[in-house]
Order: structure tokens, then sequence, then C-alpha cells
């Protein structure tokens, strides 16, 4: 593996050759990513956050608050998931969606070890706008780079929500996990009041979202059972998703990216130095400064629709002086 200075650089040239040589790379990307989306869902601070209007967030996203109020936690999580189905990935989502094609892939990352699969996708955000991104980077995909419906399988496969998806709901009584993008999961949120938020008001729970959605008749069947369905995001104090796969994989990463986030939670906390034990190369892509600097060989400030673009600008430059 390469090895590079132990005090951070910001040469983009130097950092861009590294990872057109590396066999394997992995993102991990946080809220910073979609600021230019207009979105700032769970940026985690000090008791609280800036999306929950001083509400402490254990009281609207932990298990306990789910026992407590049910109905609370909807409406607070009903109100950002309306939020981010009006807004859209942003240009650094869209350019990270590329890596998921195989001839925008080849072209920048041409020494992979594994060309037919793209770069571990981790991130922390709930916002479901990754995901978009990259659904649209396939569906629009050209002719060049059609994939078979397994091939378009192993792209959502190597991308990991780590804390679930807004656009996700799990049955309390079944299990089932279901995705969605419909704007109302229960007639109820088409009027509801602030003074639920305020706990002047509790929301009776069966009035809240069912398994089977708003035209569930009766069945018991799976996935349609008309039990209670939770958001499908990790609350406080829940394991992370993907956590098996994510350790399995992040050892074997040469090059990992860290987009738009600070890195101050664990397990996520822990991916950098993982990759550094390992002797691999960890760049910093933030607005400012964090403590996860001190594990970087590169950092780039700057906000990510501006310093994203410059990455892919300088390793599209790279390539086409390599041909």
């Amino acid at each position: 593996m390469t090895h590079v200075s132990p005090v951070p650089s910001s040469d983009l040239t130097a950092f861009c050759q590294i990872l057109r040589s590396c066999k394997s790379v992995a993102l991990l990307t946080g809220a910073g990513l979609s600021v230019a989306s207009g979105q700032w869902l769970f940026s985690i601070r000090p008791s609280y956050n800036v999306a929950y209007v001083n509400i402490h967030v254990y009281r609207v996203a932990s298990i306990q608050a789910w026992k407590e109020d049910p109905g609370r936690v909807w409406v607070r999580h009903h109100e950002n998931r309306d939020t981010c189905l009006k807004t859209s990935p942003n240009v650094a989502h869209k350019l990270l969606a590329t890596l998921s094609l195989p001839t925008i892939r080849n072209s920048l990352l041409p020494s992979l070890a594994d060309p037919t699969k793209p770069p571990l996708y981790i991130t922390q955000n709930i916002d479901g706008l990754c995901r978009r991104a990259i659904d649209t980077a396939l569906n629009e995909a050209t002719e060049a780079d059609e994939m078979d419906q397994d091939a378009k399988e192993l792209v959502r496969e190597r991308h990991i929500e780590m804390h679930g998806s807004l656009y996700h709901t799990v049955c309390m009584q079944c299990k089932s996990k279901r995705w969605t993008d419909e704007t109302l999961l229960a007639p109820i949120f088409a009027d509801i009041k602030l003074e639920a938020l305020n706990e002047e008001e509790k929301i009776p729970i069966d009035q809240l979202p069912r398994c089977g959605g708003v035209l569930w008749k009766g069945s018991n069947r799976y996935g349609n059972c008309g039990g209670l369905v939770r958001p499908g995001v990790v609350w406080f104090g829940e394991v992370p998703e993907g956590q098996g796969e994510i350790i399995r994989q992040i050892t074997k990463v040469e090059v990992l990216l860290v987009i738009g986030t600070s890195s101050l939670v664990q397990p996520a906390a822990s991916y950098a130095g993982t990759v550094k034990k390992n002797g691999g190369t960890v760049a910093v892509l933030n607005l400012e400064s964090s403590p996860v600097d001190k594990e970087a060989d590169f950092v780039f400030l700057g906000p990510c629709e501006e310093t994203i673009p410059e990455l892919f600008q300088k390793l599209k430059e790279l390539a086409g002086s390599s041909n």
C-alpha cells in the first residue's frame, strides 16, 4: 500500500493518484453531504438537534420514547420524512452515485481488485438521498452501463444505510420491513397539529401507521398484518444496520473517503482508525476541521457540493492523461 506523510495533506492530485492505484475503496458519508439539498437530519449535537427544534433527541429517537408515546415519535419522523420527499439529491450525491456505473468506475478507479463491484458505500444519513441518487444513476444509465437485475442488486447491497432510512417502516408485530415513498402513511398526518409535539394531546395508537398501509382490511398475513409499524431508522441505543458486513469489509479497504461527517459517534468513529491500522489511506472531505482529521492522510475542507466535484474533475483529468 502507498505510504503518505503523517501530516494531513491537501494535495488533491497526490490523493487522486493514490485513489486510482488502490485495489479497494470505501465511502463513509454523513449529514454534510446533504446540506446542499436542504437537509441536516440527525446531525449529532450535545443534547439538541436543529432539525428537532429544541426537542431533546432522546424524546423522539429512542426505543424508550417509542414506548412512552409512539405518536410523538411518529409526528417528528413524519415531518422529517415529508421534508426529505420534497428535496432532491445534490451534485455531490449524484457524482458519488456514478461510481455504481461500470464505465465511470473503470475509468476513474482503474486498479480495483474486482472491477465488477462498486466501492462499499456507507452512509449515516437517514434521508434516503444517497439511495435515490444511485437508483437514478442505474435507471438513466447509457447502453454501455446497462446492467441486469443481479448487477443492480449488487450495487444496492454495497450501499449500507447504517442508521436506516425514513423511507422504511418496520412492523412491531410481524417484523416485516417495507420501503415506501408514499407521502401520507396515515390519515391523521394530514392535519396533525403542533400540540401533539408538546404532549398537549396524544395521537391514538389505532390512528398511527399500520402494517399493510391505509388500505389494510383485516388480514393477518406477514407484511399485511395490521400491526403498528415504527420508522425504519436506528435510534439511540440500537445497533446500526449492516455492521457485520461493514466490519468484514472495512479491514480490507485501502482508501477510505470520509465525506461530510465528523465521525464522532461509534461505530462509524472507528472506521478511519481501522483503515489506518491496516496500512490504508484516509481522506476527509468536510466543511470544517473535526477530530477525525487526526486519522487522516488528506483533508479537503469546504462544502461537499464543491469538494466532491473538484475530486471527480481531478480524477477525470488523470484518467484522460493516462489514455
